[in-house]
């Protein structure tokens, strides 16, 4: 791993305790006996390419309580009522934060949101350890989520790779031209290009709109963070992006479907 910033040191830091705790509580056979009962994935990357194609936008809404730069974001967080809000509203998929300690989230929060809406379900974490491949399909993703920088090529390839012969998809990740290049490399997945600079946390629509157009056309690439209004919705579809994260705009939100449905025009978009 190269130098991440301290924010991220620490994050990646207390995940590994974290995981060495989840392996002696719920052992891998567990796992994979959980893995046996669940239901198959739903789809992620499909949903988005047939949301697309159908001249829609490819929308991953994020369920979020909190985050380190920002801390509580949405004091009042019902998962429940917030992902059955998001399907009503329009979404393609829904991005789920489990991370405890840093993102106040949990399992217990994606499994919610899988039982009270259909749509496929992005594991939003800090993923370190094959471990937690297979333990984000026992807890019920449909997508996983690989951090270029936090996780080495080696890593990159060995987890997207499990994480497809389980069924799962994957995103990866990338912050910057050097973490795209490493990326690009990996034969598997979704390429979602965080426009906030994980070191300065300043965030700038330029960088999903500069790296996407060293990205063939056969990667579906999905821009996150820094999404605010319809006129960034236009200045990215602009570029040729049609995929998005958004989080913390809807989740600031009273209503966060009302507001999803604000920034994505939809009356325009669906005439």
């Amino acid at each position: 791993m190269a130098n991440p910033p301290d924010v991220l040191a620490s994050i990646v830091e207390h995940k590994r305790l974290e995981v060495a705790a989840a392996k002696l509580a719920t052992p891998l056979a567990e796992i994979n006996e959980r893995i046996l009962a669940r239901s198959p994935p739903r789809g992620f990357e499909s949903q988005l390419r047939r949301h697309i194609s159908a001249g829609r936008p490819g929308i991953i809404a994020e369920c979020k309580k909190a985050s380190p730069s920002k801390g509580i974001i949405r004091p009042n967080y019902d998962v429940a009522d917030i992902a059955r809000n998001y399907q009503s509203a329009g979404a393609s998929c829904l991005s789920v934060l489990t991370d405890s300690k840093f993102f106040h989230g949990g399992f217990q929060h994606l499994e919610t949101a899988r039982q009270v809406c259909e749509l496929p379900l992005l594991r939003k974490d800090f993923i370190i350890d094959p471990y937690q491949v297979r333990e984000s399909f026992a807890i019920g993703a449909d997508c996983i989520l690989l951090i270029v920088a936090v996780l080495e090529h080696s890593q990159l390839v060995e987890y997207s790779c499990e994480a497809v012969e389980l069924g799962l998809d994957v995103l990866i990740e990338v912050h910057s031209q050097e973490e795209l290049d490493i990326a690009l490399q990996v034969k598997h997945g979704m390429l979602g290009i965080n426009n906030r600079d994980l070191r300065t946390f300043e965030t700038r629509l330029e960088t999903s709109i500069d790296l996407s157009r060293q990205i063939s056309d056969d990667r579906l690439v999905v821009s996150e963070s820094g999404i605010h209004c319809n006129t960034h919705i236009q200045k990215l579809k602009a570029a040729g992006l049609y995929a998005y994260l958004i989080g913390e705009s809807l989740m600031r939100a009273e209503n966060p479907g009302t507001e999803l449905g604000k920034i994505f025009n939809f009356e325009e978009i669906f005439t």
